[in-house]
């Protein structure tokens, strides 16, 4: 997967917007940051639970790793030559699901499924 790649898996979701975050091209929806391509190009910084982290760490630490930077903090590195479209999918969406405002995700959880709402 390309940096372009994984944009587009996150750009897929309501009110996310292409911007840059510390010089690198990124993510964010409102004002608040999804992911954004780490400087040496090869990963993406990915915001989550520390919890979540911990347990993607051991269960795929070829595609998931962290820099004593992102130690303690709820963050992520994905390698992206080898992290799966759908694993991604499922990291930003869930991501979106806690920072973009609540009427966007309710107007997109409406759409998803019709009359259940």
């Amino acid at each position: 997967m390309t940096w372009d790649d994984a944009a587009a898996v996150a750009l897929s979701l309501p009110g996310t917007v292409l911007s840059t975050s510390y010089g690198t091209p990124a993510v964010k929806v409102k004002a608040a940051l999804l992911m954004r391509l780490k400087e040496d190009g090869a990963s993406v910084v990915l915001l989550m639970g520390m919890e979540e982290k911990a347990w993607l760490l051991e269960a795929a630490p070829e595609v998931f790793h962290q820099t004593p930077h992102y130690a303690g903090y709820p963050a992520i590195l994905a390698r992206l030559d080898v992290l799966s479209p759908d694993e991604l999918a499922r990291i930003v969406s869930r991501t979106w699901r806690a920072k973009a405002p609540k009427a966007l995700v309710k107007a997109f959880d409406a759409q998803a499924l019709p009359g259940q709402a």
